[in-house]
């Protein structure tokens, strides 16, 4: 049935447009012209958001901050094996993918641990990578207490989470 949404929706369009008698080929080829340009603009960020990702889960400081900051998790609640879920998801969603996958596969997702990773996984968000995207796009360039208020709400609803994962 879900295989039918897009087509659906994509149909929908293009009747609304016929009735409204709006040329829907233009106005989808400015739209395309639109998001390639604005693709061009945001690439740059994009890349080098990906890149510095991908060197902090390669080499290596990304599991050893994990084993420092593990002792401070579990004194807030956090179990010590998602503090690296915890330091990758704000980087990378692909990247907070494989570490969920590596829990799942050591400690069931049906498990505490697997509980808390999927809560801490599917309520935080790429607070860098959405960053760059939107800063990349907006006038304002000082970022100030956008992305240190953003960190500090991921590990409230971190440790809220897993607190609630406690009685499931």
């Amino acid at each position: 049935m879900t295989e039918y949404i897009i087509p659906l929706i994509f149909l929908t369009v293009l009747l609304l447009a016929a009735i409204k008698k709006k040329d829907s080929y233009s106005a989808f080829t400015e739209g395309s012209r639109s998001a390639l340009s604005l693709m061009a603009n945001v690439f740059p960020y994009l890349l080098t958001i990906m890149m510095a990702v991908e060197v902090f889960k390669q080499s290596g400081v990304s599991y050893y901050l994990s084993k420092a900051a593990s002792p401070v998790m579990n004194l807030i609640g956090i179990p010590h094996e998602l503090t690296e879920l915890m330091l990758i998801r704000p980087l990378s969603g692909a990247g907070a993918i494989g570490v969920l996958e590596n829990i799942f596969t050591t400690y069931g997702a049906d498990s505490y641990v697997g509980k808390c990773a999927s809560v801490i996984y599917g309520s935080s968000e790429t607070v860098f990578y959405i960053s760059t995207i939107y800063f990349s796009q907006s006038s304002v360039k000082k970022l100030g207490y956008a992305i240190p208020v953003a960190l500090f709400s991921t590990l409230v609803g971190c440790i809220a989470g897993c607190s609630v994962a406690r009685f499931i």
